[in-house]
């Protein structure tokens, strides 16, 4: 029987750990994390999930849908079916979010969007 695992943290790498942290507060209604600096800063959910954002000199931000500088990551966050995805997506597009092109599932469904130093992630109806 394979060891019972649960996700605990997930990191970005970033230039600006504060701004983008602040970023994904304002999204998702997370807790900043007492202890952010700018070198190191995070995010708490009530279930002690943490979403991490660490400085890197010469951050190169992923290129997707292209490879030239790969995702190297891929969030999704659900929302609930009765939640708009047009109203969602206009107040990500006004906190910063980008959004490609290239959309590779029903848009009335999932949305493909880019925080805004380039990490791709989704908007799920559940």
């Amino acid at each position: 029987m394979p060891v019972q695992m649960k996700l605990g943290a997930i990191t970005l790498d970033c230039p600006d750990p504060l701004a983008l942290a602040a970023f994904y507060q304002q999204a998702t209604g997370l807790e900043p994390h007492p202890k952010s600096d700018a070198d190191f800063a995070g995010l708490n959910r009530e279930d002690g999930l943490f979403i991490g954002f660490q400085r890197v000199d010469d951050y190169q931000a992923p290129s997707w849908p292209d490879q030239t500088v790969p995702q190297q990551l891929h969030i999704c966050f659900n929302i609930e079916i009765e939640d708009d995805l047009d109203e969602a997506e206009a107040q990500l597009l006004e906190l910063g979010a980008g959004k490609p092109d290239h959309q590779p599932h029903d848009e009335a469904r999932a949305r493909v969007f880019t925080d805004p130093v380039g990490h791709p992630f989704c908007l799920v109806r559940r």
